[in-house]
């Protein structure tokens, strides 16, 4: 479970909401309104002050490499730091197994691991980073417009694996510029309004 209590992030008005294990929270509100900016203070990313929790840890009082362990974030167009996606892949034979499930369900070549980052897509790279976030299932997972370079199939593949993790009883956080993405992946969301105005507010989706 994730737990926010009084975060105070610059620009934003105080913020406090819990999204369940199994659930996802849909984060809307217009272009610069703080969503990305949320999404990386829920990972420790970004400077904020008040309490996260995720099952019973507390960021401020976590190292911020285990932090991480626990709350993925993924954004729009991830960094690689090395020249091929298989480096950034750790090699024992459990995370290899995990890695091939994965790489099959998004519907991805094992042999894109050893090609350049550089001549990769913008969709492959981004269905890879995916994989690499899921694969060590980080309880929490957040998500910054995770199909946007891809194509209705693939997005539809994204979507599966997003709902095989709840399931799992992950916690996502989910950022997408598609509301019907949202309508469908999503138990409650959290409106952020412009960043003049003082109201954010979660609302439980019927």
């Amino acid at each position: 479970m994730l737990r926010v209590e009084k975060l105070k992030i610059a620009g934003l008005p105080p913020l406090s909401f819990e999204v369940g294990d199994g659930e996802c929270m849909g984060l809307e509100g217009p272009s610069g309104s703080g969503k990305t900016r949320l999404a990386r203070a829920l990972a420790d990313l970004e400077p904020a002050v008040g309490h996260i929790f995720v099952n019973g840890a507390e960021r401020n009082e976590t190292p911020p490499p285990e932090w991480r362990h626990l709350v993925r974030y993924l954004s729009a167009e991830p960094g690689w730091w090395t020249d091929t996606p298989r480096e950034a892949f750790h090699g024992d034979p459990d995370s290899v197994k995990v890695q091939q499930r994965l790489l099959a369900s998004l519907n991805l070549s094992p042999g894109l691991l050893d090609k350049s980052v550089s001549i990769l897509s913008t969709g492959e790279r981004q269905r890879l980073a995916l994989v690499l976030a899921l694969i060590d299932d980080p309880p929490v997972i957040v998500l910054d417009e995770p199909t946007s370079a891809l194509d209705p199939k693939n997005t539809a593949l994204v979507e599966e694996l997003l709902r095989y993790r709840l399931l799992a009883g992950s916690s996502i956080l989910l950022i997408s510029h598609d509301r019907t993405q949202i309508d469908r992946l999503s138990d409650l969301r959290l409106q952020l309004a412009p960043l003049e105005s003082d109201t954010a507010a979660p609302e439980r989706m019927r």
